[in-house]
């Protein structure tokens, strides 16, 4: 990498981060605005802080391919109208290097962007989650990766998966008497919300506990009668946000398996590999728009340009991406669409040039 080459890449990168930490200020700003209004005695300034805090990894990874774009527009515009591009290609940088140099930034991101995504966030997620719902819920409990635990009353309730806010699998119900000690343990494979506070158990096996002996029986089908809603449960469903690559094709494979909807977790799963592509992209239209564009427009004109395409894609993103989830459509094709039309839009900016 010659001399031009990395002062691009460092140059873009610092317009990046730059663009990158302002956008997460922005956010977290209207994140805090939006958790004013929930304070508790349990759940105060703190713990928001703390709360903002994990979900900030998150924010990250959604702004980078923006973030890339702002500060690869703002970069390349303040060389050009410096003259520095210029100075550039007559020392025999041509655009095409140009442009290489730029994607070698947009490379940087892209590990970078990866190695936060999928180490960090799933993590910082969940703690977030785990965070806010024991805060406001003091009911409940959520102490491992996926499973949660309940109280009511006497009885400890695990529930280790969550397929819905009205269908759960593989249920623990644990009951104590007035001396704190087990007087009687159930085990459901599934249940179902039938409603009116009730819930269909599937499967089930109780065991009643004494100091004489232990009494096990087994039903079919039991109704179950709690305060435990299911908007609670929606809460803690789980969100693909939480979980790694590799545990999104374990997940997809579970679900398929007991036949039950998994497209939004595909859509989540073919989203990770197209999000790295998209960091590319963006940088990739950049740098074109930015070399035929004439000098002196100004670095506000060349936010709104970055802010109007990096709004519009994302706008665009979501609504093909909630439109594959209404009619199932197909994942990989509902993913990767909105990310080739722009591709295609990007190579027709670089190839206008070469003509």
């Amino acid at each position: 990498m010659n001399v031009l080459t990395s002062y691009i890449v460092r140059e873009v990168l610092k317009g990046a981060f730059v663009a990158v930490i302002l956008l997460l200020m922005l956010f977290n700003l209207f994140t805090f605005s939006d958790e004013l209004p929930d304070m508790t005695e349990s759940y105060g300034l703190k713990e928001i802080f703390y709360f903002i805090a994990l979900l900030s990894p998150g924010i990250f990874c959604e702004l980078v391919p923006a973030s890339g774009l702002l500060g690869s527009l703002f970069i390349l515009g303040a060389m050009g109208n410096n003259r520095e591009l210029i100075a550039m290609r007559a020392a025999g940088l041509s655009i095409f290097g140009i442009i290489r140099a730029v994607m070698l930034a947009g490379v940087v991101l892209v590990i970078t962007s990866i190695l936060v995504g999928e180490f960090v966030v799933p993590i910082t997620e969940r703690l977030a989650k785990n965070l806010r719902l024991t805060a406001q819920h003091q009911q409940l409990q959520i102490n491992s990766d996926y499973d949660i635990w309940l109280r009511e009353g006497k009885k400890f309730i695990n529930v280790r998966e969550i397929i819905d806010d009205h269908h759960l699998v593989d249920i623990n119900i644990y009951e104590l008497n007035e001396q704190q000690q087990l007087q009687q343990a159930l085990h459901a494979e599934s249940a179902v919300f039938l409603g009116n506070q009730q819930w269909e158990f599937t499967n089930i096996k109780t065991s009643v506990i004494s100091t004489q002996q232990m009494l096990v029986s087994k039903q079919e089908h039991l109704l179950w009668l709690t305060s435990i809603a299911p908007n609670l449960l929606k809460s803690v469903a789980i969100n693909p946000n939480y979980l790694t690559f590799v545990d999104l094709s374990r997940h997809i494979d579970f679900l398929k398996k007991n036949h039950q909807k998994s497209h939004a977790f595909e859509l989540a799963f073919w989203a990770r590999i197209v999000n790295p592509l998209v960091i590319l992209m963006m940088l990739l239209l950049s740098a074109p728009f930015i070399i035929s564009v004439k000098r002196g427009v100004s670095v506000g004109e060349r936010m709104m340009i970055g802010i109007v395409i990096g709004m519009g894609f994302n706008i665009v993103d979501e609504v093909v991406g909630h439109l594959g989830l209404i009619y199932d459509l197909n994942p990989p094709l509902i993913a990767f669409t909105p990310s080739l039309t722009m591709l295609m839009l990007a190579l027709y900016s670089v190839n206008r040039m070469r003509n």
